[in-house]
């Protein structure tokens, strides 16, 4: 049984998901700005089953704290309309015929606070991510060298190319968090 070649690319790639997770997740999150990614999360019942927004709604920003969600199908406009209620966003919806209108209002200081704690909880999830690949990466390594598919000089120079790749992505993260925090203090 040939042993599977160590692929860097491959943990680069996995790394890349964790950080493109996280800016979905922190796209979510609200700023105190209008935008149509903050209605990403909502699932609405639509048809028998649970959908994302985007396939029921074409989400528009015509004013800076404002949100016009064109309902495709008259008959999905209470569902679309629950589904924002039932949202955890704190959003009023005003509806007008087969448009829902979502005014943004202004965050106070003590809600800023909170969305920046929950950017930490996504930042730290997708940090464990990134070293749980690293992990993964590194144990490979160890099995072909164990094996003696690749030379103790070859495992050490992965590895450092590994750890490096880490530390790439987590300043990465760190990045991405540090101008999320900045848009949702922003006032």
């Amino acid at each position: 049984m040939a042993t599977p070649e160590f692929d860097l690319n491959d943990i680069k790639r996995r790394m890349q998901g964790a950080v493109a997770s996280l800016s979905k997740d922190l796209g979510s999150l609200r700023t105190g700005r209008a935008t149509p990614s903050l209605l990403d999360p909502i699932q609405v019942d639509a048809y028998g089953s649970s959908m994302p927004m985007a396939q029921v709604a074409t989400v528009s920003v015509p004013e800076p704290r404002l949100l016009s969600i064109s309902v495709w199908d008259r008959s999905m406009v209470t569902a679309v309309e629950k589904a924002i209620r039932e949202s955890d966003l704190g959003l009023n919806p005003q509806t007008e015929g087969q448009t829902i209108r979502l005014r943004i209002p202004e965050m106070n200081e003590q809600r800023r606070k909170e969305m920046v704690k929950v950017a930490h909880k996504y930042t730290e999830e997708a940090r464990v991510a990134v070293r749980h690949v690293r992990r993964d990466g590194l144990d490979h390594l160890k099995k072909l060298l164990k094996d003696s598919a690749i030379s103790e000089d070859d495992e050490k120079r992965q590895a450092a190319d590994v750890q490096k790749a880490t530390d790439q992505f987590i300043a990465e993260i760190d990045g991405v968090l540090a101008s999320k925090e900045k848009e949702i203090m922003h006032v």
